[in-house]
Order: structure tokens, then sequence, then C-alpha cells
């Protein structure tokens, strides 16, 4: 019996992708019992089989799709969007494969949808070594490409929000060349998400081929209709780049790692792990200058938190702890660009 949702390409290791399993024994009891209890009440609901097939192939294909991508959660990788029609002869085609060459030269991964066009070029540019592949199974022009084709690290996927979760979930930067229908869905929602914080902060790069304006016309439009309408704030615009350079795509997706980290909450705390201690003078700044984000208290800068023993790895980095009040996601972003270019910016 296969162990994915559909047919085989390859299995990942049993012994990675199980590597923490005696860590996790008893920390995810209560869970499961959530989860068994979740399917009894399915039963005694009489849900509707339509129902309840949606909910078993979601929980198998996100079953499977974690198992892949758990043996490689200690690699950075960037999601490369954009359209499956883009032809090799594009310049934005050539955008993407030089982006994907650069990231893999510096030891990301380049995951994409794994079909034509934009997503190819980026695994052209990548190499098969470094590619991953989520396919989503549609009736026409979404067969994966030759690059990742049979490897371990392509998963199907029937459905498209499982898909996108797993994209926005398992990547460190997202970046987005021009597309359709499905490709400014996907940058629109990511933003969303980023906005509301559904998802850790994270550098969006809206990438144009030199000397195109597809980006340039969407952030028009934000700022015009958005911005000046009072649907968005002006902090929001600190939530993605638009450029039409391939090395200052790169640039932002790597910059946006020298200093920060990563992050996580601890129960009203947010607690940012560091790469290097702030100096007391940019400590100070970061106080004055980023108070409006705190429900309370001020930025201290300490070792870790003991409700982050569970993370080892992670306890020689220093932190940045405070309160923060869970709205202001645009100056959220504009503090790590503060932390990493040691200044405060105007």
């Amino acid at each position: 019996m296969s162990d994915s949702p559909e047919k085989p390409f390859g299995e990942p290791s049993d012994e990675a992708a199980g590597a923490d399993h005696a860590r996790q024994v008893g920390r995810t009891d209560d869970i499961v019992a959530q989860m068994q209890e979740t399917i009894e009440k399915l039963v005694a609901d009489d849900a509707s089989r339509g129902d309840m097939k949606i909910l078993s192939r979601t929980l198998r294909e996100l079953r499977y799709a974690f198992k892949v991508f758990a043996q490689y959660r200690e690699r950075r990788k960037v999601t490369v969007f954009g359209s499956a029609r883009t032809p090799p002869e594009a310049p934005a085609y050539q955008q993407a494969a030089d982006f994907g060459e650069a990231m893999a030269a510096h030891d990301w991964f380049v995951l994409t949808g794994a079909a034509a066009g934009i997503m190819e070029a980026g695994h052209v540019g990548a190499g098969r070594e470094n590619s991953m592949g989520l396919n989503i199974m549609l009736p026409f022009e979404q067969s994966s490409n030759t690059v990742i084709e049979g490897d371990h690290k392509l998963v199907h996927m029937k459905y498209f929000f499982t898909r996108k979760l797993m994209f926005v979930k398992e990547c460190d930067a997202l970046v987005c060349l021009p597309g359709g229908f499905g490709t400014l869905d996907e940058a629109l929602e990511v933003l969303t998400l980023l906005q509301t914080g559904k998802r850790n902060v994270a550098p969006v790069v809206l990438l144009d081929a030199p000397g195109g304006g597809y980006w340039k016309a969407l952030d028009s439009f934000i700022q015009e209709h958005m911005l000046q309408g009072g649907m968005i704030s002006p902090e929001d615009l600190s939530l993605y780049k638009v450029t039409e350079s391939c090395e200052e795509a790169v640039n932002e997706c790597l910059h946006f790692y020298s200093v920060y980290h990563s992050m996580r909450y601890v129960r009203d705390r947010l607690v940012f792990r560091l790469n290097q201690p702030l100096s007391a003078e940019l400590l100070a700044a970061v106080n004055e200058h980023f108070a409006d984000i705190l429900t309370e208290g001020c930025f201290d800068q300490r070792g870790p938190l003991k409700h982050e023993s569970d993370e080892p790895d992670l306890a020689h980095l220093t932190r940045l702890v405070f309160t923060f009040n869970r709205r202001d996601l645009g100056r959220l972003r504009q503090l790590v660009d503060c932390l990493n270019n040691g200044r405060i910016t105007p």
C-alpha cells in the first residue's frame, strides 16, 4: 500500500521523518484524543459521505505532506509563485530561473507548484537536488515538470487549500512573479495572512521581469485605492517589496534573516530569536520608536524562556521579548527591518 494519498513518488526516509518521535511521545496524546472525538462526532452528526470524503482526503494529504517536509525543516525554503503558461523564451521565465539558481547557491530550497512556466523555471535554476514541489491535480496543464518529476520531494495534492497551506507553512520567504488568477490569489492571500498575524513575519517579494510593470501596476492600485481609501494602513506597505531586480529579490530574502532568526509566542509574550545581540544603543532606540506596538512593559533582551525548552537547538540565540498588541503587523515587519539594519529607518 502506498504511503502517498495518490501513487508513490519515492519515499522520504522513515528515520529522518521520525527523528523526533521519541521527544513527541506523550506531548500529542491530547491532540490525538481531540481528533478521535471529532471523528466520532462526525459519525454522530450523520455527516454525508461527500463531507466525510473531503475530511478524509484532507487529513491524508496533509499527513503525507508533513512527513515529506519534516526531514527538511532545518533548511530554509523560498516559495515561488507565477504563471504555468510563461514560455521559456519570456523574460520572466529567465528571471525565475536566475532567482532559483541564486537562492540554491545560498543553500535554500526552491518550492514551487511543480508545473510548467515560472514554476519550472524556478526548479531549472535551483536544480533537482534543491527543488521541492507541491503539484495540484487538474484535468489540464498541470503535469509535473521534468526537473522535479519522480522526486521524493514532490507531493501531489487534490485540494488548493491544502496546497496553499503547505506553501505558506513550510517556507521562510515568498517570491511572486507575474501570473494569472491563481498567482494573484496566492500573493494576496499571503499578504492577508501577514497583515492579520495568521502567518509569522516573512519577506514577500513581488518580482517583475526586467522592464516589466505587472507588480508595479498592482502596487499602484493598492496605494491609490486601498491605502487612500483607508482600507489598509501605511505600515502595511512594509509587508512586501516590488522590484524587477533578481539581485534585490535575493538580498531581500537573505537580509531578512541576517539578525532576525525566528519568532514564537509564549502566552502573552512575543519572542524574537536573534542571531546576534543588539547593542545597548539599538535596544534603547527600539524601546523609544516601537513603544506603540506594546501592550505593556518594554522590549527586553535576554536568554530563552523556560517554555522554550522544547527547542534546545535554538537555546544559544539571543531573545528579544515583548508584549505585542497583535494588531500592528506592518509595524512589526518594520521592527524586523530595524533589527536587521542596525538602525531606526525613518
